[in-house]
């Protein structure tokens, strides 16, 4: 085991959502956002700070945005759309968004999309989404959300001088559970996964399995300051927690793909 897998204990643990982040639209530069509202409130970044975003943001400054106008269903669109009682171009756009189909049922299909990742209706959103000239439209995910936490980050430490890392998160259900949590779907920065294998309990005994979702767990507490109507908070900054920066041999402990489990052993499929 590395001695960078064993974090500090943390007694405190600070969260803030940042006011002041106007609606963003495609093109926005989330970073000038940002920066703008840690001026307004006095708050300087520094060494270790974690920076989680809301994934809805990142999808519209990227642009992700889909006309429901502009989609032809395909035949097993119309097929599953009557199965599940969807729109059938949102279907098609959950099957291209999607590599398989898992579950699904009345008014919602769970697949796995693009990025590996286990959810309902491939991400796809429709809340807090505005319209297009009255034309509905949709958000998908970001393409790559790794890729978008990084140039987030790498343009905050070239503007600031300050080495942060940054977390987009999303909210998603869990198996035989009720309710979303606030969920890492894109990371840079920090480890993913702090893993206690080897390291003993409160009675000498070495621990097996323990591995834990550092980034998943940063993501729930977040959201809810985030939250998920019109709070219009979506980048909560959190101070406090330690951590050691991955260099680039330790990549596969970074990212997204260090939080999904296998095809193979994942046992709810």
């Amino acid at each position: 085991m590395n001695a960078s897998d064993i974090q500090q204990p943390h007694h405190t643990l600070k969260l803030t959502a940042l006011t002041g982040i106007p609606l963003v639209q495609p093109g926005d530069c989330l970073v000038s956002f940002i920066l703008q509202s840690l001026k307004q409130t006095e708050i300087n970044l520094k060494e270790g700070d974690i920076l989680v975003i809301a994934q809805k943001v990142v999808s519209k400054s990227e642009g992700r945005y889909v006309r429901l106008d502009n989609v032809e269903p395909s035949k097993k669109a119309l097929e599953l759309a009557k199965l599940t009682e969807k729109d059938p171009r949102l279907v098609e756009l959950i099957l291209t968004e999607s590599r398989e189909i898992i579950r699904h049922r009345d008014g919602v299909i769970v697949v796995e999309n693009r990025q590996g990742i286990i959810l309902a209706n491939a991400g796809i959103d429709q809340s807090n989404v505005e319209s297009d000239n009255e034309a509905e439209q949709v958000l998908l995910l970001p393409l790559d959300p790794d890729e978008s936490a990084s140039n987030i980050r790498i343009q905050l430490q070239k503007k600031t001088n300050v080495n942060v890392a940054v977390i987009i998160n999303d909210s998603i259900g869990r198996a035989w559970r009720n309710g979303t949590i606030g969920t890492a779907l894109g990371v840079s920065g920090l480890p993913s996964i702090m893993n206690l294998r080897g390291q003993p309990d409160l009675f000498g005994k070495p621990l097996r399995t323990s591995e834990v979702a550092v980034t998943d767990e940063l993501s729930s507490a977040a959201s809810l300051l985030q939250g998920q109507a019109n709070e219009g908070q979506p980048v909560v900054l959190i101070r406090g927690y330690s951590f050691s920066i991955p260099s680039p041999t330790e990549s596969a402990k970074t990212g997204l793909s260090a939080l999904i489990r296998p095809k193979g052993k994942d046992l709810f499929r």
